[in-house]
């Protein structure tokens, strides 16, 4: 692990952020949830370089927009960030998130799955309805993504788009992100009657939460601005991993949880556990 920037500087990121009945109740129904400046201003001004200069310094991809296919276009995605700088484990690891994810999900504790930089380039191509939980080898419902906007962000690129109820529909078979997700759950979506809902321009620090089979997709970039965000999913402490069902899951089994067998705990060195209430 290496780091730019001494951690012991930056602001801590473990006071509580409350939740109310109405907020877990909303979340509890429809899969996902808008909540306002999770992280101030001055604490972002201090974390949005850290996460910036990680991202540049890890990024592998060298082509053109114009050269990638749909995924590749969609953003630059530079995983796990906080494995290898420790300036960045501080924002992922902080126990302000965690506890978030664990109360919206009402389990006790929850572990980190990964972490990634998403960063949709000026001409960015929209990110096709999916499913995050696709790709992930965890016996489990309780799972959630945290997505954060490092800049403000207009309403022309604005929030992802979610289809309310739709994490009840579980697993849909082996489709990963691609012109063909978006035209089947685009369908899906059609047939079974969802609400879509978008939450429009977002403010730095604000954030959106949705679980792992909530159905979800995001518009291109027109500007010319990077849409800088970072996310981390979670799942909660005390799931196991079972055999991939396909080879997205396999790539993951064999990056996320190192060391582990089907049937084992999902606790391996990279799902580190940053928030339980037992503590």
């Amino acid at each position: 692990m290496t780091t730019q920037t001494d951690p012991s500087v930056l602001p801590s990121l473990d006071s509580n952020y409350p939740l109310s009945t109405e907020q877990l109740a909303f979340y509890s129904e429809n899969g996902h949830i808008y909540l306002p400046s999770v992280v101030l201003p001055e604490e972002l001004a201090s974390y949005r370089p850290v996460i910036n200069d990680a991202a540049d310094r890890f990024n592998t991809e060298t082509r053109p927009l114009e050269e990638r296919d749909t995924y590749g276009k969609a953003f630059l995605q530079i995983m796990n960030l906080w494995a290898r700088d420790e300036a960045v484990a501080r924002f992922t690891l902080a126990k302000r998130f965690a506890r978030i994810a664990a109360e919206l999900m009402g389990v006790e504790g929850v572990r980190v799955y990964h972490d990634q930089a998403l960063f949709k380039e000026p001409g960015g191509g929209p990110t096709p309805w999916h499913q995050d939980q696709h790709y992930w080898p965890i016996d489990t419902d309780n799972t959630i993504t945290m997505w954060m906007p490092l800049v403000d962000i207009p309403s022309e690129v604005g929030s992802m788009t979610f289809a309310d109820t739709s994490q009840k529909v579980g697993y849909l078979g082996d489709m990963p992100i691609s012109d063909d997700s978006e035209k089947l759950i685009a369908d899906l979506i059609a047939a079974k009657g969802f609400n879509t809902r978008n939450y429009g321009g977002m403010r730095a620090g604000d954030v959106t939460f949705h679980a792992g089979w909530t159905l979800h997709g995001a518009p291109g970039n027109p500007t010319p601005n990077v849409r800088e965000v970072m996310t981390i999913i979670y799942f909660a402490d005390g799931t196991r991993v079972f055999e991939p069902k396909n080879k997205s899951q396999q790539d993951d089994f064999d990056r996320w949880l190192p060391g582990l067998k089907a049937g084992e705990l999902a606790n391996s060195k990279l799902n580190p556990l940053p928030y339980t209430s037992k503590n």
